[in-house]
């Protein structure tokens, strides 16, 4: 599925409609806080969120166990988000998405469509 919004278009306001309804679970960056409380979530997964960068940097990992195992699952959910965000990469560096173009939604959304094709193949 793609979907290309307008940037001033927050995340979470999109992340209910990315999903298919067969997922189990869903890792999500922290922009997604809040998804599941939203009118249109679909109970039936369970979100791993990842905490906020600056909640996290006030963890005290070195003088608390349960701090320090908060640290270990959100890297864990960092680890399963960057395998799943390759992908984004090779398009934007070998379709030449590396630089924003001011176009116009509907001619940068077939774009993204259109290179999407060749993308696919590559897995």
């Amino acid at each position: 599925m793609c979907r290309c919004t307008s940037g001033n278009l927050a995340d979470v306001s999109e992340g209910n409609s990315l999903l298919h309804g067969q997922e189990t679970d869903v890792f999500a960056d922290s922009g997604y806080q809040g998804a599941d409380k939203r009118a249109d979530a679909k109970p039936c997964h369970k979100r791993h969120v990842a905490m906020r960068p600056g909640k996290r940097k006030k963890l005290d990992k070195d003088n608390n166990p349960v701090d320090a195992l908060i640290d270990k699952v959100e890297r864990i959910k960092a680890s399963i988000r960057a395998k799943v965000e390759h992908p984004f990469r090779v398009i934007k560096r070998q379709f030449g998405f590396t630089k924003v173009r001011y176009r116009g939604l509907k001619k940068n959304t077939m774009q993204i469509k259109i290179t999407k094709i060749p993308a696919s193949g590559r897995q």
